[in-house]
């Protein structure tokens, strides 16, 4: 049985139809600003994550991941995972293959912030297995 170990600091938002078939499992979503940067509030059920994708740009680009409830993970393409706990901070570099999500047994938050950049899109990918992420500890 999974927890909900968390403390929402931001509102949790609705569930997250219009990139769902981005994850694997529940996530929600929140826009907090529009204005300049984008940013917003991710939540994840237990076991959800979303695909492997890139954040792409001409110039400039990329996303700072600012952890602020319950407990996840983050991994890069050829690297091993890193677990994230709220105060973390990820800085992922335009052009950088990744995924994130919740741990197995808690749900997950983090701001999403979207690092401004010419010609910025993002690109996504295949899911993460279910091996790859039942192998994290």
């Amino acid at each position: 049985m999974s927890e909900n170990c968390t403390t929402d600091v931001f509102e949790r938002g609705d569930e997250n139809t219009a990139y769902a078939q981005y994850f694997v499992g529940q996530s929600y979503l929140k826009i907090l600003n529009t204005e300049g940067v984008v940013v917003a509030n991710v939540t994840f059920e237990p076991t959800c994550r979303n695909n492997w994708h890139i954040h792409q740009a001409d110039k400039g680009g990329g996303q700072i991941l600012l952890c602020t409830s319950g407990r996840g993970w983050y991994q890069e393409w050829d690297k091993p995972a890193r677990a994230l706990q709220p105060g973390d901070v990820v800085h992922i570099p335009a052009g950088v293959k990744h995924w994130h999500g919740a741990a197995k047994d808690c749900w997950f938050s983090h701001l999403a912030i979207e690092v401004p950049g010419e010609g910025a899109k993002n690109v996504w990918l295949e899911p993460v297995s279910d091996q790859d992420y039942e192998a994290l500890g």
